[in-house]
């Protein structure tokens, strides 16, 4: 009796070992998966099975106690083996190329910012020169009928006031242009000493300073030279504001890749900083 139950178990241990299967695919869930104590012929192995496979015939066979041992010697997702090498130093990479681009972009937006401020100040400055153009034909004309021989006088403010116009054109095209702001100044300097001497001249006539029309042009004309004044220190202070933030390190760089270019400031003549004081009283 003794023997035959040795030579059974030896024979079931025989199935046993003819049964276990070796596994070479991916799988789900860690580097060994132990099933059961014997795999049945429906469930198999075969060159094309998947883990899957596997798990789904015993998930759909749970009263099947024959089913052996099925290992995994290959890579595997999700397990507890360490991470491959490679994949980490992408992973330490890509995290080090997204900081760097977020850095990159905090400082293109902050000069983006200042560069905003400083040609919305010089917008500021455009509605008050646009007025004071406005005012030189009608100063002009009030004064022709008393100073009809200052012709070239007469004609150098109108010649003035164009050339400034012109200029100031281009700068609201490209506020801070080195190359316009130059230009622009140099014009309305210009057109400073013109209107300088057409009012000493108008000193000389008694009748001019007291007439009324050239009283209310002299009253708005002050009032307009003092907003301009004002409007051009507030687009200098921007305009100084981001000259700063560019000219920094590593905004530099930033700002040398993307076209950040540096912004001039509004400059008057030594003689035309104090704005023009028209007296005909």
């Amino acid at each position: 009796m003794l023997d035959r139950a040795q030579n059974e178990e030896a024979a079931a241990e025989n199935t046993l070992d003819a049964s276990i299967a070796q596994w070479r695919g991916p799988c789900l869930g860690g580097s060994t998966i132990k099933i059961g104590d014997a795999i049945p012929d429906s469930m198999r192995l075969r060159p094309t099975s998947t883990a899957m496979d596997v798990l789904a015939s015993v998930i759909n066979r749970p009263w099947d106690t024959s089913f052996t041992v099925v290992r995994w010697n290959g890579p595997h997702v999700g397990g507890s083996g360490a991470m491959s090498p490679v994949i980490v130093i992408l992973v330490v990479l890509v995290g080090i190329g997204l900081l760097l681009a977020l850095w990159l972009m905090g400082i293109y937006n902050r000069l983006v910012v200042a560069r905003n401020r400083f040609e919305n100040a010089f917008a500021q400055i455009d509605v008050q020169l646009k007025r004071r153009y406005d005012l030189i034909p009608n100063l002009v004309e009030a004064v022709k009928g008393y100073m009809g021989h200052e012709r070239e006088t007469l004609d150098a403010v109108i010649k003035a006031r164009n050339s400034a116009m012109a200029a100031e054109q281009k700068v609201v095209a490209k506020p801070g242009d080195p190359a316009a702001m130059r230009e622009f100044n140099q014009a309305e300097a210009q057109l400073g000493g013109t209107l300088g001497r057409l009012f000493a001249l108008s000193e000389a006539y008694p009748d001019l300073k007291a007439n009324q029309n050239m009283l209310a042009l002299q009253e708005e004309l002050t009032s307009t030279e003092n907003k301009i004044g004002f409007s051009r220190q507030g687009f200098n202070d921007a305009a100084t504001d981001y000259n700063n933030r560019r000219e920094v390190f590593p905004a530099v760089m930033v700002a040398g890749m993307f076209g950040f270019a540096e912004a001039s400031l509004l400059e008057t003549a030594p003689a035309e900083r104090a704005a023009p004081k028209v007296s005909f009283q």
